[in-house]
C-alpha cells in the first residue's frame, strides 16, 4: 500500500529513525510486512506476524503502542521472530498499530540498531504516521462502498438522483487515492454510472468534477469543500465547462453535459 511507504519514509525523516518498517493485517488476524524503508536486508519483507506474537503481533492484540529497547532480551515479548529481527540488526523497536472502526488494520514499527530508548517523540512521530494511513484507509473503504453501490442508471427520479449523487460522490474522492489501481477502479465505477451515448465535448477532469457536483445540487461552497479546492477555483472552472458546452447557466450546463454523454 502507497500510503504505509510514504508514512515510513515521513516517519524517518521526521524522527532520524534508520529503519521503517510496516504492513497491513490480513485475513484473520495474521498482519504481513509489506513495506520497508531503511533496511539493509530483506529479511522482514513478507514476514507474516501473528497476533498475540511478537512486538508486532503484541500491538495487534493490545489496539495500542508497544516498545522495546531490547528486542532480542525482552521478557515482554514473545520470539517467534528473533532471528529475521537481528539479521536486520535490531535492537530498540517501537511497533504502532493503525486502527480504523476500533479495528487493527495495520502495523507501522519504527527501530533503531542501538539499545536506546525510543523516547515520547518517537513515540508521537509514529502514532501520527498511524493516524496518516488510517484516513487513507478510510478513504478506500468509502471509494470501495461506492463502487459496490454503483449501479446502471435507473428510469425513476428517485433512483436517478440518488445515481447523480453517488457519481458527483465518486468523481470528489478519486483525487483523494494514491493508490492508482484503486483510483481507477473508482473511475471504472464511475463509467458505469454514465450515459453510454458516445461523448460529443471534452472536459477537463476537474471540470467534470465541478459539473457533477452541481447536477447533484451542491453549491459552489459545499463542491469547494468537496473537492479540496476554493470556492473561487470552484467558479472557475465551472465558467470554463460552460463555454466549452456552448452553456449561459448552471442549468444549462449540466443539461448540455447529459446530452454530450458525460454525466448520468
Amino acid at each position: 500500500m502507497a500510503e504505509i511507504g510514504n508514512a515510513l519514509v515521513r516517519l524517518r525523516r521526521t524522527t532520524g529513525l534508520p529503519v521503517a518498517f510496516g504492513g497491513l493485517v490480513e485475513a484473520g488476524r495474521q498482519m504481513r510486512i509489506s513495506e520497508l524503508s531503511g533496511t539493509a536486508t530483506s529479511s522482514l519483507r513478507a514476514l507474516a506476524v501473528s497476533s498475540g506474537n511478537g512486538l508486532g503481533g503484541r500491538a495487534v492484540a493490545l489496539a495500542r503502542p508497544c516498545a522495546v529497547t531490547d528486542y532480542s532480551a525482552s521478557r515482554r515479548i514473545s520470539h517467534e521472530y528473533d532471528a529475521p529481527v537481528a539479521v536486520e540488526g535490531l535492537r530498540s523497536v517501537l511497533a504502532v498499530p493503525v486502527v480504523v472502526r476500533r479495528r487493527v488494520r495495520g502495523v507501522l514499527y519504527g527501530a533503531l540498531r542501538t539499545a536506546d530508548p525510543l523516547g515520547d517523540r518517537v513515540l508521537g512521530a509514529a502514532m501520527e504516521a498511524a493516524r496518516d494511513v488510517e484516513q487513507a484507509l478510510v478513504v478506500r473503504d468509502e471509494a470501495r462502498e461506492l463502487v459496490a453501490a454503483a449501479r446502471p442508471v435507473a428510469v425513476d427520479p428517485v433512483s436517478r438522483e440518488q445515481v447523480r449523487e453517488a457519481h458527483a460522490a465518486l468523481r470528489a474522492l478519486a483525487p483523494r487515492i494514491a493508490d492508482p489501481a484503486l483510483r481507477a477502479e473508482l473511475l471504472r465505477a464511475v463509467g458505469l454510472l454514465a450515459p453510454t451515448a458516445p461523448v460529443s465535448v471534452r472536459l477537463a477532469p476537474r471540470e467534470l468534477d465541478v459539473l457533477a457536483c452541481v447536477a447533484a445540487g451542491v453549491t459552489n461552497a459545499a463542491a469547494a469543500d468537496r473537492l479540496g479546492v476554493r470556492p473561487e477555483t470552484v467558479k472557475g472552472y465551472l465558467r470554463s465547462a460552460m463555454r466549452r458546452l456552448g452553456a449561459h447557466t448552471r442549468g444549462e450546463a449540466v443539461a448540455a453535459a447529459r446530452r454530450a454523454g458525460l454525466l448520468p
